[in-house]
């Protein structure tokens, strides 16, 4: 696991330098007559404040910046790198009441019983989802016409990317398995799409 705290402030020279890796799992490294491949599989975990100062969208403190500001700061991102993050989830800040609320959720055996739950069904298709080629991708999911037109739809009014889709269906593929189900319903489609917020917020698709 490789996680990026801040992630616009790192150069965007070294942020592009990631989408190969997180496209295949390996580093090509070409220098003159010398080539080399080395394997590079691990999870990307990033965050970022929503503009420099922190407080775009917070309803309890006002943001300090300009839009030029805010514009500038989100570019830092580019659209192929944002296309290859799963999941873009915004976490906004919690009021005193929820943050001290004595509620039980969810265990983490409970957690850990579905996830491992999940894991089966995907090894007895023969590969975990992220391992999971275009062909094999869509053959596990099983879409109808219907649900594959409507879904390309969905995907072009917002503008999001070729490369989106099977990465949405990834997604809902995985939403399905957490729930036991063979195949994602339209539910988990769209629950899919709504976890790719900065593609629809920066308008990166």
């Amino acid at each position: 696991m490789l996680f990026l705290d801040e992630l616009p402030e790192f150069s965007r020279n070294v942020l592009e330098v990631l989408r190969q890796p997180l496209e295949t799992g390996e580093i090509h490294l070409a220098r003159a007559s010398h080539e080399r491949r080395y394997p590079a599989q691990f999870q990307l975990v990033a965050a970022m404040n929503p503009c420099p100062c922190g407080h775009l969208g917070d309803p309890r403190q006002r943001c300090q910046c300009t839009a030029s500001q805010i514009q500038r700061y989100q570019a830092r991102l580019s659209g192929p790198l944002l296309d290859r993050i799963d999941l873009q989830v915004e976490v906004p800040a919690l009021p005193p009441e929820q943050l001290t609320a004595q509620t039980q959720g969810e265990s983490s055996e409970a957690v850990r019983e579905r996830v491992m739950a999940a894991r089966e069904r995907q090894m007895a298709r023969g590969a975990l989802n992220s391992q999971l080629g275009g062909k094999a991708l869509e053959a596990a999911c099983d879409l109808n016409d219907e649900e594959r037109t409507w879904l390309a739809s969905v995907l072009e009014k917002l503008k999001l990317s070729a490369r989106a889709y099977h990465r949405v269906l990834r997604v809902a593929l995985t939403l399905a398995d957490l729930q036991g189900e063979p195949k994602p319903s339209q539910a988990h489609l769209i629950e899919a799409i709504g976890y790719r917020q900065l593609d629809r917020m920066l308008g990166k698709g």
